[in-house]
Protein backbone atom coordinates (compact mmCIF):
# COMPACT_ATOMS: atom_id res chain seq x y z
CA UNK A 1 0.00 0.00 0.00
CA UNK A 2 1.15 3.16 -0.90
CA UNK A 3 1.07 6.62 1.09
CA UNK A 4 1.79 10.11 0.21
CA UNK A 5 2.54 12.57 2.51
CA UNK A 6 2.76 16.48 1.11
CA UNK A 7 4.77 19.66 2.99
CA UNK A 8 6.04 22.46 2.30
CA UNK A 9 2.78 24.36 1.31
CA UNK A 10 2.15 27.91 2.95
CA UNK A 11 1.85 31.93 2.30
CA UNK A 12 3.71 33.99 0.17
CA UNK A 13 4.04 37.30 -1.45
CA UNK A 14 3.21 37.82 -5.28
CA UNK A 15 6.86 36.56 -6.61
CA UNK A 16 8.16 34.56 -3.77
CA UNK A 17 9.13 30.83 -3.67
CA UNK A 18 7.95 27.38 -2.12
CA UNK A 19 9.12 23.93 -2.40
CA UNK A 20 6.81 21.14 -1.94
CA UNK A 21 7.44 17.45 -0.97
CA UNK A 22 5.86 14.59 -1.42
CA UNK A 23 7.13 11.73 1.13
CA UNK A 24 5.92 8.02 -0.43
CA UNK A 25 6.15 5.13 1.90
CA UNK A 26 5.64 1.61 0.64
CA UNK A 27 6.34 2.31 -2.72
CA UNK A 28 10.24 2.55 -4.56
CA UNK A 29 10.87 2.47 -8.24
CA UNK A 30 11.34 5.43 -10.59
CA UNK A 31 9.59 3.95 -13.70
CA UNK A 32 5.92 4.68 -11.90
CA UNK A 33 4.80 8.16 -12.87
CA UNK A 34 4.53 10.63 -10.26
CA UNK A 35 2.87 14.00 -10.57
CA UNK A 36 1.66 17.17 -9.22
CA UNK A 37 -2.17 18.69 -9.44
CA UNK A 38 -4.02 21.14 -7.77
CA UNK A 39 -7.09 22.73 -7.12
CA UNK A 40 -8.03 26.07 -7.25
CA UNK A 41 -11.13 26.74 -5.22
CA UNK A 42 -14.28 26.30 -7.13
CA UNK A 43 -12.54 25.02 -10.34
CA UNK A 44 -12.16 20.89 -11.60
CA UNK A 45 -8.54 19.53 -10.31
CA UNK A 46 -5.73 20.27 -12.91
CA UNK A 47 -2.30 18.71 -13.23
CA UNK A 48 0.64 20.64 -12.99
CA UNK A 49 3.72 18.63 -13.95
CA UNK A 50 4.66 14.71 -13.80
CA UNK A 51 7.62 12.98 -13.82
CA UNK A 52 8.78 9.09 -14.75
CA UNK A 53 11.92 7.31 -14.89
CA UNK A 54 13.28 10.75 -12.82
CA UNK A 55 14.62 12.66 -15.76
CA UNK A 56 11.35 12.66 -17.94
CA UNK A 57 9.43 15.71 -17.04
CA UNK A 58 5.99 17.15 -18.18
CA UNK A 59 4.35 20.36 -17.11
CA UNK A 60 1.24 22.07 -18.01
CA UNK A 61 1.08 24.87 -20.22
CA UNK A 62 0.52 27.82 -17.31
CA UNK A 63 3.83 26.66 -15.50
CA UNK A 64 5.54 28.30 -18.30
CA UNK A 65 9.06 27.67 -16.60
CA UNK A 66 8.73 28.46 -13.12
CA UNK A 67 8.18 25.43 -11.41
CA UNK A 68 10.52 22.60 -11.25
CA UNK A 69 9.56 18.75 -10.34
CA UNK A 70 12.38 17.01 -9.49
CA UNK A 71 12.51 13.08 -7.31
CA UNK A 72 15.10 11.76 -4.76
CA UNK A 73 15.22 8.27 -5.11
CA UNK A 74 16.44 7.61 -1.91
CA UNK A 75 14.53 9.62 -0.06
CA UNK A 76 11.42 8.59 -1.38
CA UNK A 77 10.30 11.92 -2.00
CA UNK A 78 9.15 13.99 -5.04
CA UNK A 79 9.41 17.99 -5.08
CA UNK A 80 8.00 20.58 -6.77
CA UNK A 81 10.11 24.03 -6.63
CA UNK A 82 7.90 26.30 -7.35
CA UNK A 83 9.23 30.25 -8.32
CA UNK A 84 7.85 33.49 -9.40
CA UNK A 85 4.95 32.67 -7.89
CA UNK A 86 1.28 33.96 -8.53
CA UNK A 87 -1.80 34.94 -6.98
CA UNK A 88 -3.48 32.63 -9.32
CA UNK A 89 -1.33 29.62 -8.08
CA UNK A 90 -3.10 29.83 -4.94
CA UNK A 91 -4.73 26.47 -4.28
CA UNK A 92 -4.32 22.80 -2.87
CA UNK A 93 -1.60 21.35 -4.53
CA UNK A 94 -1.55 17.14 -4.01
CA UNK A 95 1.10 14.59 -4.80
CA UNK A 96 -0.23 11.61 -6.86
CA UNK A 97 1.64 8.39 -7.96
CA UNK A 98 0.93 5.62 -10.02
CA UNK A 99 -0.56 6.46 -13.20
CA UNK A 100 -2.92 4.32 -15.05
CA UNK A 101 -2.49 6.13 -18.41
CA UNK A 102 0.17 8.49 -20.04
CA UNK A 103 2.10 10.76 -17.91
CA UNK A 104 1.51 13.67 -18.70
CA UNK A 105 -0.62 16.33 -16.80
CA UNK A 106 -3.34 16.11 -18.41
CA UNK A 107 -4.04 12.78 -16.95
CA UNK A 108 -5.40 12.44 -13.68
CA UNK A 109 -5.95 9.11 -13.50
CA UNK A 110 -3.46 7.91 -10.53
CA UNK A 111 -4.16 5.44 -7.94
CA UNK A 112 -2.64 7.04 -5.08
CA UNK A 113 -2.80 10.47 -3.90
CA UNK A 114 -1.93 12.71 -1.07
CA UNK A 115 -4.20 14.69 0.82
CA UNK A 116 -3.28 18.13 -0.25
CA UNK A 117 -0.96 20.73 1.02
CA UNK A 118 -2.56 24.44 0.64
CA UNK A 119 -0.38 27.18 -1.02
CA UNK A 120 -1.64 30.99 -0.82
CA UNK A 121 -0.14 33.65 -2.77
CA UNK A 122 -1.11 37.27 -2.50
Amino acid sequence: HVQLVESGGGSVQTGGSLRLSCAASGYTGSRYCMGWFRQITGKEREGVATLVLSTTTSYADFVNGRFTISKDIAKKTLYLQMDSLKPNDTAIYFCAAVSTGPCVPGNNRFRYWGQGTQVTVS
